[in-house]
């Protein structure tokens, strides 16, 4: 549905759908974009959604959208909304169906010229040691027990049972384990989801990339983040697989039941939503911690199989190759935080879906080795394009509730992408590039086509000039796994 209201340009990153242009809007909505990206956003039907999540009860500040902004279900991908948290509502469609999708950086000592020639077999291994595709399953057989441990422990679960390094849990957004989390709001379907799939990439956009440091542009950053140019590293982009699908739909279905019991008026049912306070809201929360954890886990022991490749193919141990972790954050999540609200602290629930976490230096939630340079952000773009590493700034905490983008953000459809794409030409200008690309199903690899994605450098730029971000390094891709 393009958008045929009201926009205006607040300044070169950023336009503003004032208050009253949808019926029932709480607030504004605030969209980041540069003039060139307009067009496009307003034929989406993005632009709508954020002017909808603004009629969500309880919203404090803006409705936002993000650069990389497209249509979702309810909330927008690159969505970003607070409510109050005493007595603000949580949605679903705020979060998405992949709980905690997120993405994880690992550096290595390793130099371009170390792997020169053995690219092919370490992206190969990845792909032999990791499950990935669609309905892909893990390689460990777990118990219940070992299913409700992950929900309730994250990736202290995972390192608690061999899957990765203690040091690990410091650099992973919350620890890698949301404390709210209670398996008891788990519906028996979504833990034995759960079941055989933890450990596995799946399909869609998720990915793991063998890439090269090809740019600094923060010497004092990236040397806190261990990055250097020439550097090998490591990007594994996935999340809670079914387990958090279910988690998703269940409570969607309550949340649906709630807002007619209760006679909420929404532009959108897609925006189903219930008090953070109320029984069906508490029980979501609980849950879609549980699938947040969950996902973290599952990037702890798919970290642990990329560390075993590496050994497999080079010889030399995860340590001795320096197979630390730089960060890991969610862009799919609901977050209990305080933040600034017209000039008043408060307590909020801060819903990203398609956004990542982005404090600056000096906040106490920042891990403390990178607290005088901020937090790490990762920027994935498309599998040609590579990834932005960027902190976050004072900026975010001022207009975005301490967030900024998540990737380049989707330009075209996944079935016009199926329907215009050729396997064959993208796998031409993958070896053009002298990029490996090992995949299972066709249509997993047309997902991620570039023509399919926005230009990252140009949704970064957003981002960086709106004071939201930094850059810190840019990452080219050498070797991909797709499902």
């Amino acid at each position: 549905m393009a958008w045929k209201g009201t926009l205006n340009r607040i300044d070169d990153n950023r336009w503003e759908i004032p208050k009253g242009e949808v019926k029932g809007m709480n607030t504004n909505a605030v969209i980041f974009a540069d003039g060139s990206m307009i067009p496009h956003i307003m034929d989406d039907n993005a632009a709508q959604q954020a002017a909808n999540v603004a009629c969500i009860p309880g919203i404090v500040g803006s409705s936002l959208a993000m650069p990389d902004v497209h249509w979702g279900y309810g909330f927008p991908i690159g969505g970003v909304a607070a409510v109050d948290a005493n007595d603000g509502c949580v949605s679903p469609g705020g979060i998405g169906f992949d709980i905690n999708c997120g993405v994880r950086l690992i550096r290595t000592d390793l130099r371009a010229d170390d792997i020169k020639g053995r690219v092919r077999d370490i992206t190969d291994e990845l792909y032999r040691n990791i499950p990935s595709g669609l309905g892909s399953k893990g390689i460990e057989k777990l118990d219940l027990n070992s299913v409700n441990g992950i929900l309730a422990g994250g990736s202290a679960w995972a390192v608690e049972n061999g899957y990765g390094w203690e040091r690990d849990l410091d650099v992973t957004e919350e620890g890698g384990c949301m404390a709210e989390a209670d398996p008891g709001h788990v519906s028996d379907k979504a833990v034995k989801r759960g079941f055989g799939q933890v450990g596995s990439l799946g399909s869609g956009n998720h990915f793991i990339e063998v890439d090269v440091v090809e740019r600094i542009y923060d010497e004092e950053a990236a040397k806190a983040f261990g990055l250097s140019e020439g550097q090998v590293t490591v990007t594994v982009h996935c999340g809670s697989r079914g387990c958090g699908h279910q988690i998703a739909t269940d409570h969607l279905q309550v949340m649906e039941q709630y807002v007619k019991r209760n006679r909420l008026e929404l532009p959108d049912r897609q925006l189903a939503c219930a008090p953070l306070s109320s029984k069906e809201g508490d029980s979501y929360f609980k849950a879609m911690s549980c699938g947040a954890n969950y996902a973290w886990a599952n990037r702890q022991m798919i970290t642990h199989w990329i560390r075993g490749s590496f050994e497999n193919v080079m010889g030399g141990s995860a340590e001795g190759m320096g197979m630390d972790v730089v960060y890991d954050v969610a862009h799919n999540i609901a977050k209990k935080e305080e933040h600034t609200v017209n000039g008043k602290r408060m307590d909020v629930l801060v819903h990203r879906k398609g956004a990542t976490r982005a404090f600056p230096a000096g906040h106490g939630d920042v891990p403390s080795v990178y607290r005088n340079v901020g937090q790490p952000v990762i920027v994935p773009g498309d599998m040609a394009a590579g990834t932005y590493v960027l902190t976050g700034l004072p900026g975010a905490m001022d207009m975005s509730f301490g967030s900024t983008c998540h990737g380049a953000g989707r330009k075209m459809s996944r079935k016009a992408a199926f329907d215009r794409l050729s396997v064959s030409d993208l796998r031409d200008s993958m070896d053009a590039r002298n990029i490996y690309l090992k995949s299972g199903a066709d249509q997993s690899v047309l997902d991620e086509a570039p023509e399919a994605y926005k230009d990252v450098d140009q949704v970064v730029s957003v981002v960086c000039g709106a004071g939201l971000a930094s850059k810190v390094a840019r990452l080219r891709p050498l070797g991909v796994v797709k499902g």
